[in-house]
């Protein structure tokens, strides 16, 4: 048998660590790491490079029981974390992130086999934030679905039958007066993004990402970060400038002195980013609830306090009259989804005289 080298005294009998420089001028320095098993012949077979996966690979040549280190919950939710997490949008990292270090002090001790529907159940009824254990208990479904693909259990996925916390839909609708009394303290470059956001109905991070370029053929194009769907809305219709269409016209010639290709744009010329933007948003909020307050409207004011950037789709969600044209522009597939969540006014209807 040939003897253990120091760097592989880690690993199982017959396992070997095999190590080669890189020939790449970009990276001199960089080692490259894979493992190997050698079987009674001493025949080498290839593990791959993760260390997880050949101690897997090893254990089937030997037919072993798999490694009990890998099959708890927190050695599945450390790779998960760095394997999967990282292929994701930058916003949905960071919620799965926040979804694991909720889930790891209840969970990660665990052996994945031993994790039953009732212990699951028994978390999402002890958490406070309730739709946020349902979002956390969503991932938790998906870490299960990955242990399965890289065979570390043979189980039922036990998240699925799971009955989630009922969720109600944000209510909230910026009428005129509350609209107004913001878009009056705004910012003009807030006052960009407002305007952009409820004539194009799109979400804020689509909004702040829209560029001259974007215009072609008397159309803006968007593609949605969230669900990558493209559309093309009109700056034109039936033959006359759209209220788009004079927006984007004044955006051009207040950005003329400017070299940035973004639409909106401070004063001097920068990108408004999202923090920007926020801090823009919530002077002006602060300032409309003063006024309001100064005025004897405290109704107004603690509306106006209630008002998010966010709540400006669903205004115009709200003020299209044709549920498909409103459920195209938002981009749903769907329109029950326009309707049931975005739609924050009730139908118009005739009195019965």
């Amino acid at each position: 048998m040939r003897p253990r080298k120091t760097d592989n005294r880690d690993l199982p009998p017959g396992m070997y660590r095999r190590k080669r420089s890189s020939k790449s001028k970009k990276h001199p320095n960089k080692v490259w790491i894979s493992y190997i098993y050698l079987d009674k012949s001493g025949k080498p077979i290839p593990l791959g490079t993760d260390l997880s996966l050949a101690r897997l690979k090893w254990a089937e040549l030997e037919a072993k029981e798999k490694p009990k280190d890998l099959l708890t919950m927190s050695a599945i939710f450390d790779r998960y974390e760095r394997d999967i997490i990282p292929k994701k949008a930058p916003r949905t990292q960071k919620d799965n992130l926040a979804e694991l270090r909720q889930l790891r002090p209840y969970f990660e001790k665990a052996p994945i086999d031993g994790i039953t529907p009732s212990q699951i159940a028994q978390y999402r009824d002890a958490r406070s934030a309730k739709v946020r254990a349902n979002r956390e208990i969503a991932t938790l479904s998906h870490v299960f679905n990955m242990a399965r693909e890289w065979g570390l259990t043979i189980r039922e996925n036990p998240c699925q039958g799971i009955r989630k916390n009922k969720e109600v839909p944000r209510d909230f609708y910026a009428n005129d007066a509350i609209w107004k009394a913001v878009y009056a303290k705004a910012a003009d470059e807030l006052k960009v993004a407002m305007d952009l956001a409820y004539l194009t109905g799109q979400r804020p991070a689509d909004v702040l990402v829209m560029r001259r370029d974007d215009i072609e053929d008397n159309v803006l194009g968007v593609k949605q970060k969230k669900t990558h769907k493209k559309l093309r809305i009109m700056l034109e219709v039936d033959g006359a400038e759209s209220d788009l269409g004079a927006l984007i016209r004044a955006i051009l010639i207040r950005n003329e002195p400017h070299n940035s290709p973004y639409l909106i744009l401070t004063s001097g010329g920068l990108r408004v980013t999202a923090p920007m933007l926020r801090r823009r948003w919530d002077d002006a909020r602060e300032e409309a609830v003063k006024e309001a307050i100064d005025s004897g409207d405290q109704v107004l004011a603690g509306r106006i306090g209630q008002f998010q950037f966010r709540d400006i789709r669903p205004k115009a969600a709200s003020e299209i009259t044709d549920i498909e044209h409103a459920s195209l522009l938002l981009g749903h597939t769907k329109g029950d989804i326009t309707e049931r969540v975005y739609r924050r006014v009730g139908a118009l209807a005739k009195p019965t005289k």
